[in-house]
């Protein structure tokens, strides 16, 4: 399997997902709430991670999806998807346009191809470490803004709304407010934006595809205290995440966290 299979088979699976999704009306799906935060799960969710699983995987190649009940056998696979079948279900359920199908593959335990496809606004973000990053086709990567001092910098909406982002009020870098994280970081990777960062719990089918194309782009991801991410974990959550480029986050960390 070369690196350009699996980029075709990645916007295949895009493009299926898509048309999946497509009968559902965003802001007017019924939901039901699996956990104790009230976190939705629409038939689209299913829908979608079903048409995930049955193009993506091939034998002795692993899954994890936050729509499928989680395994150990892809501890001991070389080669793991992990998939978001709609990273935003929470937006998608408001009728904000903010939601995506995210599609990360992890080798050797790194993040090293994705895809990110946000059907409301058309963005189709896809690459690789070996091959760059495209954004609708066309070639992209990072801004090249290196100082935080005017830098447009995308916040969880929902952690703007809890206030969670008025620590930085006057740091001299815009917070713009939007919804799924996988669609925040297509945005970084394809230089539309020049950072984002959470500091707080995101799993890895939340970041896996995002992770692939910022790092192809040639940005760097880190988690709060400096340290790298780990992927392909028996627990597959990761207690923050901040990616962009290196400079920004080593002044982020510098003067707002360390």
């Amino acid at each position: 399997m070369t690196r350009r299979e699996d980029l075709d088979r990645i916007r295949e699976g895009l493009e299926q997902a898509a048309e999946a999704v497509r009968p559902f009306t965003p802001g007017d799906v019924a939901y039901d709430e699996k956990s104790s935060r009230g976190d939705p799960v629409t038939a689209a969710d299913l829908a979608v991670n079903e048409v995930l699983h049955r193009i993506l995987p091939e034998e002795g190649e692993g899954w994890l999806s936050e729509e499928t009940r989680d395994s150990p056998d892809r501890l001991h696979k070389r080669r793991v998807w992990v998939v978001d079948p709609l990273d935003g279900t929470r937006e998608f359920v408001d009728g904000i346009p903010e939601w995506c199908i995210s599609i990360g593959l992890v080798e050797d335990g790194e993040p090293v191809a994705g895809g990110i496809y946000s059907p409301p606004v058309d963005l189709l973000v896809v690459g690789s470490v070996e091959t760059g990053v495209t954004r609708n086709g066309e070639t992209a990567g990072l801004t090249d803004r290196t100082s935080l001092e005017g830098a447009r910098i995308l916040a969880s909406r929902s952690e703007w709304k809890r206030g969670e982002w008025d620590r930085y009020e006057g740091a001299g870098f815009t917070v713009k407010p939007c919804g799924s994280v996988a669609f925040k970081l297509a945005q970084v990777a394809a230089g539309m934006a020049d950072g984002t960062w959470t500091l707080v719990p995101k799993h890895e089918w939340d970041v896996a595809a995002g992770a692939a194309l910022v790092t192809a782009a040639g940005g760097t991801l880190l988690h709060a205290d400096g340290s790298r991410p780990a992927w392909n974990q028996p627990d597959p959550k990761l207690p923050n995440f901040l990616a962009a480029r290196a400079q920004l986050l080593a002044e982020f960390r510098r003067e707002w966290v360390e």
